[in-house]
């Protein structure tokens, strides 16, 4: 299972690469397997079926556009031969294992598409030509050809069409028939079919006394095949456009690296560099590995994770990450994360993870895609009983308003709708810095209308430092600061880190306390050189019985300022009052003004006082907020907000932000954010601030857009298109033309989200 964790920021760059893991856990474990042979959506749900039968599968999600499953096992062993026997059996082929690229084969089969496409137009044209020909009145005084040798001709031109250039249409026929089922194939092959075989058997059977040119179907049999095999031409060109976000990455790791061994640089294959080695990368270069800097200085672009378009200053000791680009200095970095280990390659692994997850509102498309082509195929015989039997036709023209129906039924666009948007729309949100987790996430993000906003690193720049000091017992400033800094040393809370950070930037000693213990969102106690220190909040302090009403004109002074005041006891009485301020990112107004304009709603929760929570809600332009909220009470007041009927989604970056996050009904996590939230979240943000929100929102309502277009047009075009056909109202040329039509047509309408700039 791909675990959706990142890690940007320099400061949290130790934990990038063990965040950065693709976990198999002993308990659950997913697979991403390529499948060859579908054609439509029927396909999908038949390779689904199958997969789920194997013994230890927990669940089966098949893409049609990106053509692989996704399989979750539960405990114990699956192999891949044992999924790839069941996928046979089904009449499919998974031939590569997970991991595995699949990318050859496909453009060996788009290969083998292209030339089967131009040997059918190379002998449709002609036969087309004849055929239009011979129905003129004037063409047996002219031509040299009887009617029935102009019917051997067209015999002679269209059985290679049929029966080569068609063949995978056969063969998707009789491997379906083999597992009693139908797709696809199966229409077209017996659309085609019936034609080709009523023309030869009126050819050499019943001869020329019984029919005439115009009364044989070799161009329609062989114009079918043409228009469909031109239009799988193009889909699975549109297809690969549609993933052009996971290829233009997989080109951005160059193939050889600069490393130095024995004090000698050697370039080498980027298959030959492990974690450890010393690597050299010159101005120009892309990174070739993830990697710390232990020599020189540069700028990175580093758009390529964070979608910001400003170099960013690298020098020893921060981290480098494969694919960016090295602007302007020569460095030496050490290895930290090769091959799959690499943040790209998670990356691209979380693209694909998304790209091939099934969105809800494919769940009706899958439904009618289960008894589609058998309905077809029923439609298409009452068709030809009652033109027959009822409509007084003859067996020519009850057969072509048969073909008609099976040839224009497309469950190929029902099994498109969804994917291909769901395919884009996750390469367009990658691209712009917005790592989706599923296809669900996304479709939940566009009825949001209610953010909750965590203020410590997500509001605000996450790093607060001590403003003011003010001590109430005589001590001396500094003496104050060191008892603090000591017993926050080993706390993970921003303001704890504030006032360490101040103690070192006075060169202070601290001392480790001899007793330590913390309250999660209130304060910490411990003993330092055997005395007792408090520091927290006011409820904190005045839990343990000190008074603190010395402090209280201090506190509305320092919530008027937007401060956060930290109290500290010792020996059991009030020492002081730290002021700590934590400035508003520079983007968080300008993203709360975008929100608002979406109509969502911005609240805001913090364990901050009051006074000051409404400071920085007012800086930030957030009209609703809730104060004094301990870690363990967010998860609880997203339950209240959406008791309240609202549609949350929660926005943090913190350990204490995960149940909140994994509470709402999206969670979105900044990148530069811990572990554990963005394991929580659905949504991660790579740039760190809340821009990319209003950008998720609007991407996942542009992406749904575009599905429920594709979906009205794939089910209006089969609702309003087989009536026709059974009516005698379309062509078999038409229609054949129309179901090429309504695949690409669904693809590129899902290409347009590229358009999408956030």
């Amino acid at each position: 299972m791909l675990t959706q964790v990142f890690r940007w920021s320099d400061e949290q760059g130790e934990r990038m690469d063990a965040s950065l893991k693709l976990k198999r856990g002993p308990v659950v474990e997913s697979l991403t397997l390529p499948i060859e042979g579908m054609t439509c959506a029927s396909c999908v749900a038949r390779v689904e079926k199958a997969l789920k039968g194997v013994d230890g599968v927990s669940t089966a999600v098949v893409n049609l556009a990106t053509e692989k499953a996704t399989v979750t096992l539960r405990g114990g062993h699956v192999s891949v031969e044992a999924l790839a026997k069941a996928v046979g059996a089904a009449g499919y082929v998974l031939r590569v294992s997970a991991g595995e690229d699949s990318a050859p084969h496909r453009n060996l089969e788009y290969g083998r598409l292209r030339r089967d496409l131009a040997l059918a137009v190379a002998l449709t044209v002609p036969t087309m030509v004849i055929s239009m020909l011979s129905m003129l009145p004037s063409y047996a005084r002219w031509s040299p050809l009887t009617p029935d040798q102009t019917n051997l001709l067209l015999f002679g031109l269209t059985a290679p069409v049929v029966f080569y250039a068609g063949r995978r249409f056969f063969r998707g026929m009789l491997a379906a028939a083999r597992h009693f089922t139908a797709d696809m194939d199966t229409l077209v092959a017996l659309g085609t079919g019936s034609a080709f075989l009523y023309s030869v058997v009126m050819t050499f059977m019943l001869g020329h006394a019984q029919t005439s040119a115009g009364h044989v179907y070799f161009d329609t049999a062989a114009t079918i095949v043409a228009l469909i095999l031109f239009g799988r031409w193009l889909e699975t060109r549109a297809k690969q456009r549609a993933s052009d976000a996971i290829r233009q990455m997989l080109t951005l790791q160059p193939a050889t690296a600069i490393v130095v061994r024995q004090d000698k640089e050697v370039s080498v294959p980027i298959s030959e560099v492990g974690a450890g080695d010393r690597v050299r990368v010159k101005p120009g270069e892309r990174i070739p590995v993830d990697g710390k800097v232990i020599q020189g200085k540069t700028s990175v672009d580093e758009s390529l994770v964070t979608g910001e378009s400003l170099a960013v200053e690298k020098r020893e000791g921060d981290r480098l990450i494969s694919g960016t680009i090295n602007k302007n200095g020569s460095v030496l970095f050490e290895a930290t994360a090769v091959g799959s280990d690499t943040v790209l390659a998670q990356i691209v692994r979380l693209i694909e993870q998304a790209q091939g997850s099934k969105a809800p509102v494919q769940a009706l498309a899958d439904k009618v895609a289960a008894v589609f082509v058998p309905g077809v195929i029923l439609i298409a015989i009452l068709t030809f009983t009652g033109w027959y039997w009822l409509g007084g036709a003859d067996i020519s023209g009850s057969l072509i308003n048969c073909v008609a129906v099976l040839v224009i039924a497309c469950p190929c666009a029902l099994g498109l709708a969804t994917p291909t948007a769901i395919m884009v729309g996750t390469g367009v949100g990658a691209n712009l810095g917005i790592l989706i987790k599923n296809a669900e996430s996304l479709e939940r993000a566009h009825v949001l209308d209610t953010v909750v906003l965590d203020k410590t690193g997500t509001l605000t720049e996450g790093r607060p430092a001590v403003r003011e000091i003010i001590s109430l017992l005589n001590i001396p400033e500094e003496d104050l600061l060191r008892l603090a800094a000591s017993v926050e040393a080993r706390s993970e809370h921003p303001l704890g880190k504030a006032i360490v950070e101040e103690a070192r930037k006075r060169n202070l000693q601290l001392t480790e306390p001899s007793m330590f213990e913390a309250v999660s969102g209130s304060g910490v106690y411990g003993m330092v050189g055997g005395v007792e220190v408090l520091a927290g909040n006011r409820g904190f302090i005045a839990e343990r019985g000190i008074a603190t009403s010395d402090a209280t004109e201090i506190e509305q002074r320092f919530a008027a300022e937007g401060k956060t005041p930290l109290f500290v006891a010792r020996d059991g009485r009030l020492a002081g009052v730290f002021g700590v301020a934590d400035p508003l990112k520079a983007t968080s107004p300008q993203s709360i003004r975008a929100l608002r304009a979406l109509g969502v709603e911005c609240i805001m929760l913090t364990g901050d006082h009051p006074a000051a929570a409404q400071q920085i809600a007012a800086e930030a332009g957030i009209r609703r907020f809730v104060a004094e909220v301990l870690p363990g009470e967010k998860a609880a007041k997203i339950r209240e907000f959406q008791e309240e009927g609202k549609i949350v989604g929660m926005v943090g970056d913190g350990i204490n932000d995960a149940p909140a996050l994994a509470t709402a009904d999206v969670g979105i996590a900044l990148g530069t954010g811990t572990d554990i939230a963005m394991e929580s979240a659905d949504i991660t943000l790579m740039k760190g601030s809340l821009e990319g929100v209003p950008t998720a929102i609007r991407l996942s309502r542009r992406m749904m857009r575009t599905i429920r277009q594709n979906l009205f047009w794939a089910f209006i075009y089969n609702i309003v298109a087989i009536p026709l056909a059974a009516f005698g109202l379309l062509h078999p040329l038409i229609a054949a033309a129309s179901m090429a039509f309504s695949s690409v047509s669904v693809v590129s309408n899902s290409l347009r989200l590229k358009q999408f700039a956030g």
